[in-house]
């Protein structure tokens, strides 16, 4: 143990010589998410499930990092052992995953089907699942990394509409937790985003809706949606040695909206 407070400096937070992984790292928050970790000097491997890259590479290589994409089906168990292989030939190691890939599905409970709620549940907890364990087998070997769930704000509440999102989402925070307690003893750490209300592809039903948008800004004490921008800084933070002492935690980014 160390007590040496003149050791900190804004390097902690540089990823110059990382090799990050971001799954859905194509569009929306997954892109700011890609594009943050290479401005801070990491080396990104972005997984998508098509092969429309060209914006996020276009950002990417102005950065000074380099960058390869990988197309995948993340339901596809072989294809996650895929991505993991790749990602290594590519560069040799694996220092950062950000879970972000994740669909949602919208129907009264009543009427939702079950293969809605399968697709739900492949995507947004299994493939979180079965790709951080294939990475933890990595960074075990490394003695070292970060793991990155995406969590949400229905990681906390229930919500209205989306049963499998919100299951998927507790138990993404549970899966940050067990990880952690396992994984910490070989210098790796596991922490997941919960992000609020985001200005997204995925949310433009909601802000469409004039009833439903007013009443989620009302709620909200920033007084407005977020932008993919504002996630930006806490992931180069989770992804650096600035987080070293930080396990197992859910850190919402929310504009406040656990607090009203």
């Amino acid at each position: 143990m160390t007590n040496d407070l003149q050791a900190f400096s804004l390097d902690y937070f540089s990823l110059a010589g990382k090799v990050a992984i971001v799954t859905g790292g194509n569009t929306g928050l997954g892109q700011g998410y890609a594009v943050a970790l290479a401005k801070a000097g990491a080396d990104l491997f972005i997984v998508a499930h098509n092969e429309d890259w060209e914006e996020t590479r276009g950002l990417i290589e102005g950065t000074g990092s380099r960058v390869e994409f990988f197309q995948a089906d993340l339901t596809d168990k072989n294809a996650i052992k895929e991505v993991v292989a790749a990602c290594l030939k590519a560069y040799g190691k694996i220092d950062i995953l950000v879970n972000n890939a994740g669909t949602i599905r919208r129907a009264p409970l009543l009427e939702y089907k079950q293969e809605d709620w399968d697709a739900v549940m492949d995507i947004n907890l299994n493939a979180v699942y079965l790709l951080s364990q294939e990475v933890a087998k990595v960074m075990v070997e490394q003695k070292s990394g970060k793991i990155i769930n995406v969590a949400s704000m229905l990681s906390f509440q229930g919500g209205k509409f989306v049963p499998p999102y919100t299951a998927s989402k507790h138990a993404v925070a549970g899966l940050t937790k067990a990880f952690a307690n396992e994984l910490a003893e070989h210098d790796i750490q596991i922490n997941a985003i919960a992000p609020g209300y985001i200005a997204t592809a995925n949310t433009a039903p909601i802000r469409a809706d004039e009833k439903r948008n007013a009443e989620i800004l009302s709620r909200i004490p920033a007084g407005r949606w977020a932008d993919p921008s504002d996630l930006q800084g806490v992931v180069v933070f989770l992804a650096s040695k600035a987080s070293d002492y930080m396990n197992g935690h859910v850190l919402a980014i929310d504009g406040g909206w656990l607090a009203r």
